[in-house]
């Protein structure tokens, strides 16, 4: 360890899910995009705002993930170079979150995906010899440009990127995405100041639990550029299992766990809109893979999203009831990943009511789910998985 990075703040692979405690994504906003140009209102989203990163820390959130698209802020003819502005745009929405004390994470959003005009980090493209250059150079950039941040800002190599097709990876396509992965790292390193003990996010195929650990091709990088004698990397996924539930709208698919089951006995509920997988020992046993094989390593884990849209519309009888059920969703998730040492940032994309995964009303700074908040924040910090069981919610009203 070098003196200068004893100057600096430094946190353990030991602590940092403790120090990070609960996360919230500041989603649709930065990564939000028209016809591949970025613009962080045009999905129907206020302007990121101190007022509003000052209303998460009041919840008691201590980690933002800011999702970031670049897509046409790159000039493509001009060594790959980022918009000026636009990096400044980025720059000041961190600083929001940095210079009150929060974790940060920030990463490449929409530029891995195959459904955006202008995605171009595309693992099944056969140019991959110019997406690996354009790719080390926005990071060179973004590294040279954060340089002077601590570690309470985190890099994530790239969000979800796999070939667009919901199948099993394709080996040749997840060797190009190990590729990022280890291009990310080294860039980043190579960057110098803070950069070269700064924690890394890296992200397996299309940031899939089973896609990462079981055996699919996943290469975990090497990080030889780190200056520091402890790890420096964290393994990035995503989890909304079962997705019938938690995103899902064309399925009437409502009600999840055991607390779903005392809704459909009690209530005399047809079973068929309750999910029949993915429920509280899914989510244990995921973890615990996680757990052993990363976290006892000395490998943190972040679950970068997760969460479950409002379907309280579903069945207007039962609404309240299928609002507490949502809310013991998002309290067990996230204190079952507290409980195996696990850092869980909630997907939130600004929206409430119908199908929305909004905590906060964003124009007017205030809390549309204080009892989802509160199972999610309570569950990280007691590690308590059955933070969000028997509490009373009402559905949001517009």
């Amino acid at each position: 360890m070098n003196i200068e990075c004893k100057k600096r703040f430094m946190v353990s692979a030991a602590d940092i899910a403790e120090q990070m405690g609960a996360g919230w994504n500041y989603g649709n906003t930065l990564e939000a995009n028209f016809g591949g140009m970025p613009d962080e209102t045009v999905w129907g989203n206020p302007k990121a705002s101190q007022e509003m990163v000052d209303t998460v820390i009041e919840a008691g959130f201590g980690t933002i993930r800011i999702p970031i698209s670049y897509l046409s802020k790159i000039d493509d003819s001009n060594g790959y170079k980022i918009e000026e502005k636009w990096l400044g745009r980025i720059a000041e929405v961190v600083d929001y979150c940095y210079n009150r004390g929060l974790f940060v994470i920030i990463n490449m959003h929409g530029d891995g995906y195959h459904t955006i005009n202008g995605g171009w980090l595309l693992c099944n493209s056969s140019d991959q010899k110019r997406i690996k250059e354009k790719y080390a150079a926005v990071w060179r950039q973004v590294a040279q440009r954060f340089s002077d941040y601590d570690e309470h800002l985190i890099f994530e190599s790239m969000n979800e990127v796999f070939d667009g097709v919901y199948h099993t990876p394709v080996p040749e396509y997840y060797e190009n995405i190990n590729d990022y992965d280890q291009i990310f790292v080294d860039t980043v390193r190579r960057a110098g100041g803070e950069n070269t003990h700064r924690w890394l996010m890296v992200a397996g195929w299309n940031t899939d639990i089973n896609y990462t650990c079981g055996g699919y091709g996943f290469r975990f990088p090497t990080d030889s550029g780190n200056t520091v004698h402890d790890g420096r990397l964290i393994l990035s996924v995503h989890c909304y299992d079962p997705w019938e539930y938690c995103g899902e709208v064309e399925k009437e698919i409502y009600l999840w766990g055991e607390n779903g089951q005392e809704i459909v006995e009690f209530h005399k509920e047809d079973p068929i809109y309750k999910a029949v997988w993915g429920e509280e020992e899914h989510i244990k046993e995921k973890f615990a893979m996680l757990k052993e094989m990363y976290v006892d390593r000395g490998i943190p884990v972040i679950i970068g999203e997760f969460g479950c849209i409002d379907k309280s519309c579903s069945n207007s009888a039962i609404s309240q009831r299928i609002t507490e059920n949502r809310v013991y969703y998002n309290g067990f998730v996230a204190g079952t990943a507290a409980k195996y040492g696990i850092v869980p940032v909630y997907w939130d994309n600004g929206f409430n009511g119908e199908f929305g995964f909004g905590l906060f009303d964003r124009n007017n700074l205030t809390r549309t789910q204080p009892e989802i908040i509160e199972a999610i924040v309570n569950g990280v910090k007691n590690k308590d998985p059955m933070a969000g069981c028997d509490k009373v919610a009402q559905p949001y009203a517009r």
